[in-house]
């Protein structure tokens, strides 16, 4: 009986103890990427075709970074909460998205297609997309860089 009472005991703390990391994470708050130091300071073109060239190398380099990317908007896609910017390589469809935070929509919402801009953010990482036959370079927590 003693050793049944132990891994209850030791199987709720551990249940406690989950919970509490669980909790920690989806409440985790992220500085503004406006008032954070790039990590690295890229032109768009470029960086795509760096991806391109080495998807894995590119992605353990950049991946979580605060990187500003500067280069031409090609697409502009607005919803009530959220803004989607995006820069593409017309000589092979590649792309970069960017997700502008809540408190910068109103900055993306100024921007227009064809502007050179430069958009500081953090990198998710690159994939290849099947459906499109295309790479893509995903961004979140996007800000225009001043």
């Amino acid at each position: 009986m003693k050793r049944y009472k132990k891994w209850l005991i030791g199987l709720g703390i551990l249940l406690l103890a989950g919970a509490a990391v669980i909790y920690y994470l989806f409440t985790l708050k992220y500085d503004d990427t406006a008032t954070v130091k790039a990590d690295y300071t890229v032109d768009a073109i470029n960086f795509i075709k760096e991806f391109k060239q080495d998807m894995a190398a590119a992605n353990k380099k950049y991946s979580e970074k605060i990187i500003v990317v500067n280069g031409t908007v090609s697409a502009i896609e607005m919803a009530d909460t959220t803004a989607n910017i995006k820069m593409i390589d017309t000589t092979n469809g590649a792309y970069i998205i960017f997700a502008f935070q809540q408190q910068h929509l109103g900055e993306a919402k100024t921007i227009k297609e064809g502007e050179q801009v430069s958009i500081k953010g953090s990198c998710s990482n690159g994939a290849f997309s099947s459906i499109l036959e295309a790479e893509y370079i995903t961004f979140k927590r996007c800000a225009v860089n001043k």
